[in-house]
């Protein structure tokens, strides 16, 4: 059984946070514990947490995620519908491969039982095996990542965190759909892998770009399947990561900011949180950050692609030899963009779809401007 490589909290842990007030939120989650397992088919967010650091640049053994947890079960919930399950830590297995198998496996039982997985790490490479856990459901699939690296290196970099996405690009099955980057340093990427970027027709937002709108990101996020966060994009001053120091970054309230786009997103199925030491002074934002994302979930609208289209405005913006066609939801005033399916060619669209963009985006095509993402979505369909 797929839930056999959970181990379950610690009794002490339990104990503590067991001891907090009825109104906090370590009282209104279902515990994996010595003498219980959660209902997985009676949640609807599962934290996992996998203290698997072996791929990291700057390698600390990491001990346990006892202290991001008991940061963020002191908080207060909203007025949350949802219910939540910490399923416990899947440890290192003999390799970081193991591990990765066990993760998948994990994560797979979960999706497919409706379940959004938070993944507490460990190293960013444990995305590839989050990432893998969908290969079951046979669906293509949009990557996010808060980070200030590509993570383009070679398959056999000694370094697994910083070259995750080439695996996901060569190794079969090839599910990935799209990858957008959100908050990249360009002095830490190479000019090859930025013209790799434009390219493969990926997504990609500078740090100084997106820390001055945060919005700018908002419809990245809405069409994610999966989230991960990179703890090294947030600023050392910030963070409280003084092992691998960074003088730039997020601030604590723009990747909170983040988090919550993520949450928010009907389309994001899972999300994790990676490149941590797991410390008493990092602990409390990673807590905030898990929490927005929670908010996020409590209050998303399920618009596209679960609505109909009869709840939005229907925009044509006509251009010298075709047409536009924007929606405006009336219930939260967001923005689409249709991709047209073109019929008489190999295309990984199946039929026309709806990308997410901004107003912004509307008054550049009224000014006869073709949006940016709208046509490296039609050229990535036809790749």
């Amino acid at each position: 059984m797929e839930f056999d490589f959970l181990t379950p909290l610690e009794t002490d842990l339990v104990i503590d946070i067991k001891r907090l007030s009825s109104q906090q939120l370590g009282q209104k989650v279902v515990f994996h514990t010595q003498e219980a397992f959660p209902d997985v088919t009676q949640i609807d967010i599962a934290i996992v947490g996998v203290p698997e650091n072996r791929g990291a640049q700057s390698y600390v053994a990491l001990e346990d995620l006892s202290e991001i947890r008991m940061q963020l079960y002191r908080l207060f919930p909203g007025n949350w519908n949802k219910i939540i399950a910490d399923m416990g830590d899947i440890n290192p297995g003999n390799s970081p491969e193991d591990t990765y198998y066990a993760l998948r496996k994990v994560v797979s039982k979960l999706l497919k039982n409706k379940v959004i997985p938070i993944i507490i790490g460990g190293s960013q490479d444990l995305t590839y095996a989050v990432y893998r856990g969908y290969d079951d459901l046979e669906q293509m699939v949009n990557l996010v990542a808060i980070d200030n690296r590509f993570d383009f290196g070679k398959q056999d970099d000694s370094i697994p965190a910083l070259a995750y996405l080439s695996k996901m690009i060569v190794e079969e099955p090839t599910n990935l759909f799209n990858y957008s980057n959100v908050g990249y340093q360009t002095y830490y990427n190479s000019q090859e892998e930025i013209d790799l970027i434009e390219k493969l027709y990926f997504d990609a937002y500078r740090l100084g770009d997106v820390s001055a709108q945060v919005a700018l990101a908002e419809p990245v996020f809405r069409d994610a399947d999966l989230v991960s966060l990179d703890m090294t994009s947030v600023k050392s001053s910030d963070s409280g990561n003084f092992i691998d120091f960074q003088p730039n970054g997020f601030n604590g309230k723009e990747i909170c900011a983040l988090a919550r786009y993520a949450g928010i997103s009907d389309k994001v199925s899972a999300f994790g949180i990676f490149n941590h030491q797991a410390t008493a002074q990092e602990a409390p934002l990673i807590a905030q950050i898990i929490w927005y994302f929670m908010e996020g979930v409590n209050f998303r609208s399920n618009e596209y692609p679960f609505g109909s289209r009869e709840h939005y405005l229907k925009y044509i913006v006509p251009f010298e030899n075709e047409e536009i066609v924007f929606y405006k939801s009336n219930k939260t005033d967001r923005w689409w963009i249709e991709v047209p399916f073109f019929s008489n060619i190999h295309n990984k669209l199946h039929k026309n779809t709806l990308l997410p963009c901004t107003h912004d985006d509307y008054l550049a095509a009224c000014n006869q401007e073709f949006p940016e993402r709208w046509w490296k979505a039609q050229r990535k369909s036809i790749l």
